[in-house]
């Protein structure tokens, strides 16, 4: 008979360092983390995993550093709490990092604390989720800091593509730190509450003397609306969390898997009638490409990203009979739904995580072409805008197609046309296919005939109306099978839920390489 031998000191001696580790830095710099509109590390882990799942690793290591009088201000756990715990069932890694310990800076042993959770993630193919809130590199660290630094970006390249990687910023991130979270694959951020940057603006205004706030130079805002950055700016960190977890239910847990299936709750055979008559009969009369979305795939199921960001394009997660689909298409609100530098950038990057996921890609497509002008072919349209081309040439998921309206020219040809390996491409009858709109179009090829006109405006409109039924039409395109079919817009849904069933075993292998050269 074995008898179990307990010794009470020693039970309640773990207790209370694990209750110490609990407090990080302590009551005072947590009611000043709450004074400052945040959580603490642990408050935000508890919102976002499922209830009683966390598995807290490394919860009673401190830093090594004997320097600057570090010695005596070892703290639990050392500015990072990290592990897994479940996030609607799923099991999902996390840290965060501790702002009351340190100003969350990173120092050796934070970093391996981060590095153990993204092998551990890569190892047993879950997500990695990182809540950013640190004053950056430990100083009195020296360079061991920035070599942690370093090796966290090694593991993010490690993992991209292998499973997935979302950040929410939650406080502070300057310097070196902000390269993690530009390497993984959504960005969230708290509007008031988190910047993102390289150099502060203390440091801008002494090298160029430019003034600028932190808000304006790297806020919420600022990236998700002007540089991109961000996909997401939040009202709180409750709703960022919120919105992390939404995300999380449409992606798989790796690369290998397939993505999640929901119970469906719309009749897959449900046809919106007030399809039929979106599409505006003038050519240049907008209309919102996202009520075509809703009215398609499963109701209320959209999930934008980055909707604040280059409004030309629209992407985000939706679904289709339960099924996880990511959703590209041109916004005819925003220049026409014209492809510029910015949309080119957002389009391919989403293209290319679905891509990486498994997750099927729907387009829609209305679009005039490229946005004419100095300022993009100075910033590289010709370059940026090959990437959307790339992105789909390579893709290898399902990949279904609709021309609500126009395509012309070079960006018919890149929004996953037929000729880019798209297995489904359907056409309503008011899209108008052909190399060029027919304005474009009449006036270089009846020029002569133009200025030779008694009325040349009344016998351009009747070329440009003559035009667009011969030419500007998706028969010419139906009959040479570079589009699959012109359907009635109202039976859009049921036939996409039927060629997903069917494509959902599709298999393709390339030639082997070790990866493309991407025009980045």
């Amino acid at each position: 008979m074995v008898v179990a031998v307990t010794n009470d000191d020693e039970i309640e001696e773990l207790r209370d360092l694990k209750a110490e580790a609990e407090f990080g830095g302590g009551e005072d710099r947590i009611e000043s983390q709450h004074g400052k509109g945040k959580m603490t590390a642990r408050e935000r882990i508890e919102y976002f995993l499922d209830e009683g799942t966390f598995h807290e690793f490394d919860q009673l290591r401190t830093h090594r550093n004997h320097n600057f009088g570090m010695e005596e201000r070892k703290i639990l756990g050392d500015g990072v709490v990290t592990g897994y715990g479940d996030v609607n069932g799923r099991k999902t890694f996390v840290f965060a990092h501790d702002f009351t310990v340190f100003g969350g800076s990173l120092g050796e042993v934070f970093a391996e604390k981060i590095c153990k959770v993204m092998d551990t993630a890569m190892e047993v193919g879950a997500p990695i989720v990182g809540l950013n809130d640190s004053a950056g590199a430990r100083i009195q660290e020296g360079v061991v800091s920035l070599a942690g630094f370093t090796e966290i970006f090694h593991r993010n390249q490690k993992a991209s593509g292998v499973v997935p990687q979302i950040s929410g910023i939650m406080g502070p991130c300057a310097g070196g730190a902000v390269y993690s979270p530009s390497i993984t694959d959504f960005i969230f951020m708290v509007k008031d509450t988190s910047h993102m940057y390289i150099t502060g603006p203390g440091v801008i205004e002494t090298v160029t003397g430019e003034e600028v706030t932190q808000e304006e130079l790297g806020g919420a805002r600022t990236h998700a609306n002007k540089t991109g950055v961000a996909q997401f700016a939040a009202e709180s960190e409750k709703a960022a969390l919120d919105d992390i977890k939404r995300l999380l239910s449409y992606v798989p847990q790796n690369n290998v898997e397939d993505p999640p299936r929901v119970e469906p709750w719309d009749d897959p055979d449900r046809r919106d009638e007030e399809l039929n008559g979106i599409v505006p009969e003038s050519p240049q009369k907008p209309y919102d490409m996202v009520d075509v979305i809703d009215g398609i795939t499963d109701e209320g199921a959209f999930f934008e990203v980055a909707p604040e960001f280059a409004k030309n394009i629209v992407v985000g997660f939706s679904r289709l009979d339960g099924h996880s689909v990511g959703v590209v298409a041109n916004q005819p609100r925003a220049n026409a739904g014209t492809l510029t530098v910015d949309s080119s950038m957002k389009g391919s990057r989403f293209v290319r995580f679905c891509d990486a996921f498994n997750i099927p890609i729907l387009t829609f497509v209305d679009v005039p072409g490229y946005m004419p002008g100095t300022d993009q072919e100075h910033r590289g349209i010709i370059r940026h805008g090959a990437k959307l081309l790339y992105a789909y040439s390579e893709a290898t998921v399902p990949l279904m197609t609709v021309i609500t309206r126009k395509a012309y020219g070079g960006a018919y040809c890149v929004m996953a046309s037929k000729h880019l390996g798209a297995d489904v491409n359907y056409a309503w009858p008011t899209s108008e296919i052909a190399v060029m709109g027919p304005q474009g179009a009449v006036n270089i090829l009846y020029r002569q005939e133009l200025e030779e006109a008694e009325d040349t405006e009344k016998r351009r409109q009747e070329l440009i109306d003559e035009y667009r039924e011969e030419f500007a039409n998706p028969y010419t395109a139906a009959d040479r099978g570079f589009v699959d079919d012109v359907i009635e817009p109202a039976d859009t849904r049921s036939r996409l839920v039927d060629d997903l069933e069917l494509l959902r075993s599709k298999r393709e292998s390339g030639p082997d390489k070790k990866h493309g050269n991407i025009p980045l």
